[in-house]
């Protein structure tokens, strides 16, 4: 930053950009108007605050505003305008110092080219705004930005051509709406007065889809205010440079018979007659045989428009058809997108307003209740209280994310169980086929021959001797058979514990498989039934429902006839089949079993 006095306000206010939140940004940077705008400063003052505002990075804050879809933003398209200006204005007699070059060949055609944008998104609204109140409001807009853009490049000449060289100045000029049309002729008459030799300046792609455009739309109009700023452009055109009164006779031989038929008598006649008179001026100049040419080119285009008029004419029923079916469709779809829009910031104005009714109601509760509470106990009340929010809060939380993990697990869980029934399935089958194979013959081991034996009964002899058994007493193998009847009876009654244990495992889970298929087979909150929540609350009835099924199953089984079964051959004939029953069988428990 610089060491010299810097203005309190643009300190102040790159202190809050600076400190801000990105959708306040804007907001704050429309404050540099009031600062530009003082009637306290002077010449050299308005530089020195300029230089100010360009060191601390409040023309770069502008400069990124301007790239956002405004339409989402606080403020809306009226700062995006009002930021336009500022930002014309900070960079219209500012003295770069420190690396200028980059400043004039990057920050400026930077800030161009955001400005165009800007004013394409407001054309585009403009033209597709339905209310004579946002057409007004999108047309002052853009030519809010338009006068920035001419204000830019009046105080950098080299600007001129560098908006000429932009597509989005291109496409802002060709357009078929008359405001907008009008606006952007009169920008591009700024530009010529300002830099007479711009046209000479640009490629020749750039300077004919220009010249294109203006001759375009003194053909396909009839408004007298574009035939007016088209002429005028023409005429200014063909007095900065000479030698483009030439490419206007070469590439539109029939400009001068358009202008004196179809413009003559339309307020404007001066300038209309000054441009024919220079049209004629060069024809004239040119052979004879140029003038047959521009004759037969226009006998020829005459009879080709002649032909596309009548062919048109022949569809053009069908094309109205299709055009008044397209328009009506959009307009539907547009009013149908406001009427939503309104409905959503209706809702949102509700839901905010019980949000602020609840609030006071429960501050209006707690007033009331301290008022009760004796002072000695308000603080331990706000601490009571305090818990019981945060238990409620942790409650809420720990629900919401058991159910999502629930859900999350819901398709895991039944993969899962689908893969133990095939398992199941197929360890059934494969036992009962090995069941089936025919044993194979028995084979009588070798015996041990002469020489084996005896080695085999040295072995032993020797092993005896070098552990002999001990001795024991009748009283000591008495007292070692209590002590073997104790252990014994001490197992039997641990095992008998065990048993139990293991028996209320099973009936747990049989009870927790059944109440996660009740949930995996519960309807949403919204179809929920008084039956329903009864098959929650009581354990009899999904227990007595669930064995109404099986029986009714096994019965449906029973009764099936004999090719029904015929897929069954590998099966014994008192099994009946999982998935004839039920594949989830085993989750029904009776009396704490499955």
């Amino acid at each position: 930053f610089p060491m010299a006095a810097v203005d309190p306000q643009v300190l102040a206010l790159a202190a809050q950009v600076t400190e801000s939140r990105e959708q306040d940004i804007p907001l704050l940077l429309l404050k540099l108007k009031g600062i530009l705008s003082s009637p306290s400063l002077g010449c050299e003052g308005s530089k020195k605050i300029k230089q100010d505002i360009h060191d601390y990075g409040l023309t770069q804050y502008c400069l990124l505003v301007l790239k956002q879809d405004h339409s989402q933003l606080r403020g809306g398209w009226a700062t995006a305008a009002q930021l336009a200006e500022i930002l014309s204005h900070c960079c219209v007699g500012l003295e770069v110092k420190e690396d200028p070059d980059e400043f004039y060949t990057k920050f400026l055609p930077s800030a161009i080219d955001n400005l165009l944008i800007l004013g394409k998104r407001l054309q585009a609204r403009f033209v597709r705004a339905i209310k004579d109140k946002e057409k007004q409001d999108f047309l002052h807009w853009f030519q809010i930005v338009t006068d920035a853009i001419c204000w830019l490049f009046g105080g950098h000449i080299q600007l001129a051509a560098c908006v000429l060289r932009n597509d989005r100045f291109l496409q802002l000029l060709i357009t078929d709406d008359v405001e907008t049309a009008i606006i952007m002729m009169s920008v591009l008459h700024n530009i010529l007065r300002i830099n007479s030799s711009v046209l000479l300046q640009v490629d020749k792609e750039t300077l004919h889809s220009v010249l294109d455009e203006l001759v375009y739309k003194l053909s396909s109009t009839n408004n007298p205010a574009v035939g007016s700023a088209a002429t005028k452009l023409l005429l200014l055109v063909a007095k900065f440079c000479k030698q483009l009164v030439q490419l206007f006779t070469a590439r539109y031989k029939g400009l001068k018979g358009l202008l004196s038929k179809q413009w003559a008598g339309k307020g404007f006649d001066r300038e209309l007659n000054q441009l024919l008179d220079l049209l004629y001026l060069e024809q004239s100049s040119g052979k004879g045989e140029m003038q047959k040419q521009h004759q037969a080119a226009c006998i020829i285009q005459a009879v080709w428009r002649g032909f596309q008029t009548r062919k048109r004419l022949k569809k053009l029923p069908q094309a109205v058809t299709t055009l008044q079916r397209n328009f009506r469709a959009k307009r539907e779809q547009e009013l149908q997108h406001l009427t939503k829009q309104k409905e959503d910031e209706a809702l949102k104005l509700q839901m905010q307003l019980q949000r602020q009714r609840a609030m006071r109601l429960f501050h209006e509760r707690q007033l009331a209740l301290l008022e009760v509470v004796h002072a000695s106990q308000v603080n331990k009340y706000m601490e009571e209280l305090e818990e019981k929010s945060a238990l409620t809060i942790q409650r809420f939380w720990r629900g919401h994310r058991a159910r999502r993990i629930f859900h999350q697990q819901k398709q895991s869980l039944k993969e899962y169980k689908a893969a133990i029934i095939i398992q199941r399935a197929a360890c059934k089958f494969l036992e009962k086929r090995r069941r089936r194979r025919p044993l194979s013959p028995w084979k009588e081991p070798k015996g041990l021959t002469d020489e084996q034996r005896l080695a085999l009964q040295q072995k032993v002899d020797d092993y005896i001797k070098l552990h002999p058994a001990s001795q024991m007493s009748e009283e000591m193998s008495k007292e070692l058979h209590m002590q073997a009847q104790e252990k014994l009876a001490r197992f039997l009654l641990r095992n008998r514990l065990d048993q139990r244990a293991a028996q209320r495992r099973e009936a747990l889970l049989a009870q927790v498989n059944t109440d996660v298929e009740l949930l995996m087979n519960a309807p949403g909150l919204a179809e929920t039934t008084e039956k329903d929540l009864g098959a929650f609350m009581s354990r009899s009835i999904p227990v007595a429902t669930k064995a109404r099924q099986t029986h009714n199953t096994m019965l449906k089984y029973t009764r099936w006839p004999w090719w029904k079964k015929l897929g069954d051959e590998f099966m014994e004939d008192d099994v009946i089949p999982d998935d004839a029953i039920n594949t989830e069988l085993e989750t029904l428990f009776i009396s704490g079993r499955k």
